[in-house]
């Protein structure tokens, strides 16, 4: 069976490689394939399923055609960043989260808020966990995916 988590990993490397080299990101995501495929390519990982493979390309086509709408509501999400000026790796975990939120309903908020964080503790910098967890909590409450009072009644208990 494929896992999401991996998938996620290998939209992020792929959308990471499309906006630094300025390439198609379905491009990109073939490129990755055919590295795994290379026999000097990800050596000991195992090659990507196919659940895995249907589930990055859902990712990255997504962002892609999205990327103005996705890069805006993140502008507006954020204090003080515009989407520019943000580590590439973040912008692109803060895409991948917010296209979530928007088009995916069956994946739960709380698990794009936590693959979200997942990605920015293993590929961002030291600061890029509480970055984009702030972000990605706005925006599930932004997209009304996430409960305003959630944070409220928690605190209550």
């Amino acid at each position: 069976m494929g896992s999401r988590r991996r998938a996620r990993e290998y939209a992020l490397q792929a959308l990471y490689q499309s906006d630094l080299s300025e390439i198609a990101v379905l491009s990109a995501l073939t490129y990755l394939w055919s590295t795994q495929m290379e026999e000097d390519g990800m050596e000991g990982a195992r090659p990507a399923e196919s659940e895995e493979i249907e589930f990055a390309q859902r990712l990255v086509t997504g962002v892609e055609a999205g990327k103005v709408q996705l890069d805006a509501l993140i502008e507006e999400a954020s204090t003080n960043w515009r989407i520019a000026r943000m580590p590439i790796v973040d912008r692109n975990i803060l895409r991948l989260a917010a296209f979530e939120l928007l088009n995916c309903p069956d994946i739960p908020a709380s698990v794009s808020v936590n693959e979200s964080v997942e990605l920015a503790k293993n590929y961002g910098t030291a600061e890029s966990r509480s970055f984009v967890n702030g972000i990605v909590d706005r925006l599930g409450r932004n997209t009304g995916r996430i409960d305003k009072d959630a944070k409220r009644k928690h605190r209550k208990s």
